[in-house]
């Protein structure tokens, strides 16, 4: 009934997605397989994209030649860049979406890929011969065959969801779980565990009043993600979101729930994400606190659903209904549908190649929340980077594995496989220890010539950064050359609160002080605005942030380029740690079982000390 696939992905979230897309875009014949059609790429919990870390994730996609940018930006309902208080590292691009329209959007994308053929049903079990994976076999007995396989189960796997005392089957609110795969992997040899996550309560926003809460509006200028030319919500049409705020009223009705929570009354063995704790976690951790923020958002364009963001639970619905309606602006709220927790198999990421493929079968991936991560920004550029991969693995074809040097997802990916993780993974900028270079402007520069190289970023994307790169480096030529006079700039500097010129100065000096942006001062001086003509404000916040952070970014290289010879002194695989006594047992222990590539990586390992990486060193050198 079926050809042979080259690449069948199994699970159609924001992993599989990226997955399919990314190997059918690099001309492999993919297969996606998911329980149900009317909810590919659904937004499980909120419907956003990018923040802090994970809009600089998104670009980094976008830029390799992925989907997500694009479509969160057709389905953009408000857009905010946030953190531009602070330095241009930490700036993080953030959306508040259309869910319907993000999941119609990703759809039609997929639909209209060369290449992706669509299967619905459960996948129960694998085909495995001889340690390689050989495809699929659904619920219905179908045999699905194919050379490679990523599994983006998401919360799907023995998934249990838990509304106070009340537990049920379930890998989302009204879809059943998936069962059999979890079983065949431990019998193979993986090690499993489980973990949870939860979703506040939805609120019908008829009910809501709104005066009583403060608004939070969009940006003046939408940029959005994609590096594309991609049509964008106007500023002037962007839907507001509200802020309001718990308070000891609210707490002491949520505690009253605590002897029937699932979470305190260990009915939920899995861990939980500590980053984006439940509000009854909050409360509990947070005592001295006496109110907690909740940030009430739109669920789209043509609908009243609001999500609750901060309110995530567990607790019996009329805990949850009592407590919020002791919110400002939800005394009469109406409920949609309660809040739950869910708990869910998932394989520490440890057992994983750095191209996201399992060491114990070949050409068996995993991307998303079976490796453990959270969020949907994650599981997207984990599912990029394994479709990648699986279809080079099928051409025979050198893996592409990307540094913490070159992007978040890099970060992201070796933290997983050094590190692993007992609780969901997000990322932070803090994660990172090159975030002058990782910065969500420069994606395009950093990543798409790779994404083109490969096959996967469109010759339209690839022309478009060339472009952009020239134009930046000719505006930073031309303020090298310029000199401004102080009868030319003295009023404007005057205006900025900078000192007045005693004498000609080039354009690129004068930008380097405080206070001084490149637009307000091309603006200002119309001989070197006529030089520069007309520019895209994108190219000119580039070059203001190449001339201001110049040294940063060069001690950061620096750093990059000492780090490097670490990385290219590689272990063999079959090397004995055992042997190594001088080392700690702890360290031989997680090399053993890690078995890091290179000197970099096993410089990583959590447990892994300098003292024992110089024994390795000394070792090698033998």
């Amino acid at each position: 009934m079926f050809p042979e696939y080259d690449v069948i992905v199994v699970g159609a979230g924001h992993a599989g997605c990226e997955a399919a897309a990314a190997a059918a875009n690099m001309g492999c014949k993919v297969m996606l397989v998911t329980m149900n059609m009317q909810t590919i790429a659904q937004m499980s919990c909120n419907p956003a994209m990018g923040g802090i870390a994970k809009g600089q994730i998104v670009r980094e996609i976008d830029a390799l030649g992925g989907y997500s940018g694009i479509v969160s930006d057709k389905s953009t309902i408000q857009f905010r860049m946030l953190n531009k208080s602070k330095g241009p590292g930490m700036w993080s691009p953030r959306s508040q979406n259309d869910r319907m329209l993000f999941a119609t959007t990703w759809r039609e994308m997929l639909e209209q890929t060369p290449n992706v053929d669509f299967w619905q049903d459960m996948v129960k079990g694998l085909i495995v011969s001889r340690g390689t994976i050989k495809g699929v076999v659904t619920g219905m007995g179908q045999e699905i065959r194919g050379k490679a396989v990523v599994l983006t189960n998401g919360t799907f796997l023995n998934g249990v969801i838990h509304v106070g005392e009340k537990q049920f089957g379930g890998g989302r609110m009204g879809e059943k779980g998936a069962t059999g795969i979890t079983e065949q992997l431990v019998e193979l040899g993986f090690e499993t565990a489980r973990l949870k996550t939860g979703t506040p309560p939805r609120i019908d926003g008829r009910s809501l009043d709104y005066s009583k809460m403060e608004e939070q509006h969009g940006d003046e200028e939408v940029v959005g993600f994609s590096y594309l030319p991609v049509e964008r919500v106007k500023a002037e049409k962007q839907r507001c979101c509200w802020i309001t705020y718990t308070s000891p009223e609210v707490h002491e009705i949520l505690k009253t729930g605590f002897d029937q929570s699932p979470m305190y009354q260990g009915r939920i063995k899995g861990s939980g994400p500590r980053y984006c704790p439940s509000i009854e976690d909050k409360i509990n951790r947070f005592a001295e606190r006496d109110r907690h923020q909740l940030f009430v958002e739109p669920e789209g364009w043509n609908t009243v659903e609001i999500y609750v963001n901060g309110f995530s639970t567990s607790l019996p619905e009329d805990v949850q209904y009592k407590a919020l309606k002791l919110v400002p602006g939800f005394e009469n709220c109406r409920f949609f549908r309660p809040g739950y927790a869910i708990e869910y198999d998932y394989f520490p990421p440890t057992q994983l190649k750095f191209t996201l493929e399992t060491k114990l079968v070949k050409n068996l991936f995993f991307a998303g929340q079976i490796n453990g991560t959270t969020g949907y920004e994650e599981a997207a550029c984990q599912g990029l980077m394994a479709g990648i991969n699986a279809a080079r693995a099928v051409k025979e074809e050198e893996p592409v594995v990307l540094q913490r040097s070159d992007a978040y997802i890099g970060v992201l990916i070796d933290d997983l496989i050094n590190k692993g993780t007992d609780e969901p993974y997000r990322m932070f900028t803090s994660r990172a220890e090159y975030r002058t270079l990782l910065r969500q402007d420069n994606a395009d520069f950093r990543l798409t010539e790779l994404g083109a190289r490969i096959g996967l970023a469109s010759e339209e994307r690839l022309n478009l950064m060339l472009e952009k790169k020239n134009k930046v480096a000719e505006v930073k030529k031309i303020l090298a050359e310029y000199g401004i006079s102080g009868e030319e700039g003295n009023a404007f500097l005057r205006e900025s609160n900078s000192a007045e010129l005693t004498e000609r100065t080039k354009a690129l000096k004068i930008l380097l002080r405080p206070g001084i942006g490149i637009k307000e001062m091309i603006a200002a001086i119309p001989g070197l605005a006529s030089k520069i003509g007309t520019v895209d404000p994108l190219v000119l916040e580039q070059v203001e942030i190449q001339a201001k952070y110049d040294v940063y970014i060069e001690k950061e290289q620096e750093l990059v380029s000492k780090m490097a010879a670490l990385e290219h002194l590689t272990i063999p695989e079959t090397f004995d740690y055992d042997r190594l006594t001088a080392m700690s047992a702890e360290a031989r222990q997680k090399l053993n079982k890690i078995k890091p590539a290179t000197l970099g990586q096993a410089s990583r390992i959590s447990g892994v000390n300098p003292s024992d990486v110089q024994i390795l060193m000394v070792y090698m050198g033998r």
